[in-house]
C-alpha cells in the first residue's frame, strides 16, 4: 500500500469534500464487484452501500436547488471532512498505525479544503438569477468526482495529479469570484435572519431593522403634507 497511500487518500479526500457519498459508492461497488485489495473492505458492506446510495440521491437533488445547496453545504461542513478522514484512515489501516494516521490527516484536511472551495463556488453560482447554472455545476461535480475516484483505483498518481489541478483551479475561481461570494453571503445571512435561523449582524443589532418606505399614493401624499414630521 505504502506508495499508493498518499495519492489515494488525497484523491478520495478531494472527492469527499465535493460529494462524499459518490466516493463511498464508487469505492464500495468496485470492491464489491472485483474484490480489490487496495480498497477497504468496510466500504463494500451492504449496509454502507445502501446508506451511501440513499444519501447520494438526496444530495444529487438538494445540490441542484439554489440556496438549498448552500444549506446542505453548511450541514456537511463536518460530514465531508469526517468521511474523507475515515476513508484515508481505512486505506492505511491495513499496513501500519502511522500509515493510518497519515491517511486520515491527508484525507480529512484535503476534504475540508475541497469542501470550502465547493461551498464558495456554489455561493457565487447562486448569485445568478436562473437555476440552470446550479444544475450544470452540480452535474459536472458529480461526474468529475465519480470519474477521478474511479481513476484512482487503477492509477492513483494520475488521479491525485488531476485532483490537485482541480483543487488549485477551484481556489483560483473562488479568489476571482470573491465579490460575488460576499454579495451572496449578505443575501444568505439576511434570509437566515428573516427566518430566525441566523444571528443578526452587529450593525443591524445597533441600528435595528430598517423601516419599510411608504409606497401607496395615500402614504406619499401624507408624506408631502408633513415633510418635516418626526425628522431632525
Amino acid at each position: 500500500m505504502g506508495a499508493e497511500l498518499i495519492p489515494m487518500a488525497f484523491t478520495t479526500g478531494w472527492g469527499s469534500g465535493i460529494n462524499a457519498y459518490a466516493v463511498v459508492l464508487v469505492l464500495g461497488l468496485a470492491d464489491k464487484i472485483w474484490g480489490l485489495s487496495q480498497i477497504p473492505n468496510a466500504l463494500a458492506r451492504t449496509d454502507v452501500l445502501i446508506a451511501a446510495g440513499i444519501l447520494f440521491v438526496v444530495e444529487m437533488l438538494a445540490d441542484k436547488i439554489p440556496y438549498v445547496d448552500s444549506v446542505w453545504d453548511s450541514v456537511h461542513t463536518i460530514v465531508r471532512p469526517a468521511v474523507g478522514a475515515t476513508i484515508g484512515y481505512l486505506i492505511g489501516h491495513d499496513t501500519a498505525s502511522l500509515d493510518a494516521a497519515i491517511g486520515a490527516a491527508t484525507g480529512g484536511v484535503t476534504a475540508l479544503i475541497s469542501h470550502g472551495i465547493k461551498a464558495g463556488l456554489r455561493a457565487a453560482v447562486n448569485t445568478s438569477p436562473e437555476p440552470a447554472s446550479n444544475v450544470l455545476v452540480s452535474t459536472t461535480e458529480d461526474v468529475t468526482v465519480t470519474g477521478v475516484t474511479a481513476l484512482a483505483i487503477a492509477h492513483p498518481w494520475w488521479a491525485a495529479t488531476i485532483a490537485l489541478l482541480l483543487l488549485v483551479l477551484g481556489a483560483f475561481l473562488v479568489y476571482k469570484l470573491a465579490s460575488r461570494i460576499r454579495r451572496y453571503k449578505r443575501r444568505y445571512d439576511a434570509w437566515g435572519e428573516r427566518r430566525g435561523i441566523a444571528v443578526p449582524s452587529e450593525r443591524q443589532r445597533r441600528t435595528g431593522p430598517v423601516a419599510p418606505q411608504p409606497s401607496s399614493p395615500a402614504h406619499a401624499e401624507e408624506r408631502l403634507e408633513r415633510p418635516f414630521d418626526q425628522e431632525t
